[in-house]
């Protein structure tokens, strides 16, 4: 059974062009992430990168999360 913010997420991934851009968005965010983490050692290129590639997906999550705030006051 889903919540009602699941189904939320639902909705907008079905009808909503913007979400489904930033869902996928933070999904190559995180393949990125645990690209760099499955390493033993970062260089100093690669642990700005990680910074910076954290930043971004928090970010998009920030305004995924914010789409679905907007679609439960209009419900």
């Amino acid at each position: 059974m889903s919540t009602p913010t699941e189904a939320v997420r639902e909705q907008l991934m079905a009808g909503n062009e913007q979400y489904r851009r930033l869902r996928e968005e933070h999904a190559r965010y995180a393949i990125q992430l645990d690209a760099l983490s499955a390493k033993a050692h970062l260089s100093d290129e690669e642990q700005a990168e990680e910074v910076r590639l954290k930043k971004l997906k928090l970010r998009v999550k920030d305004q995924m999360e914010l789409l679905v705030r907007q679609a439960q006051a209009v419900h």
